[in-house]
């Protein structure tokens, strides 16, 4: 089988710790379990790469809320985000990782993430 590595799939996840990246790609979708919709940031510098969803839900905002405030795009009552804003925004965040349980399998999982969105 012959596997075709597109740009940016070279790239290993971003270690621990404050990181200065660009937003270089937005998905959008709705979560496996509670359809809810969510937009992935990928975050890329030099080093490597993370993604992080972002979910359209009460305990989702205020993470997105934040994230358009630290890019420099102003959050308004009433006015609708356009996630594809985000794109080519600098910033710095911090990874880490979360625990949480799967809630098919009931196991314990971790995966790593990005918090604490500052702007560069």
């Amino acid at each position: 089988m012959k596997i075709i590595v597109e740009k940016g799939q070279d790239k290993s996840l971003l270690a621990d710790g404050r990181q200065l990246v660009t937003i270089t790609h937005i998905e959008e979708g709705k979560s496996e379990h509670k359809d809810i919709p969510f937009f992935a940031a990928r975050f890329e510098n030099d080093e490597g790469y993370i993604s992080h969803r972002f979910y359209e839900s009460q305990a989702g905002m205020p993470a997105i809320v934040s994230l358009f405030d630290e890019v420099g795009l102003p959050v308004e009552s009433g006015k609708e985000l356009d996630t594809k804003q985000l794109v080519g925004k600098q910033l710095t965040i911090e990874v880490g990782q979360r625990s949480y349980t799967d809630p098919e399998s009931q196991n314990e999982r971790t995966l790593k993430q990005a918090i604490n969105f500052l702007i560069s």
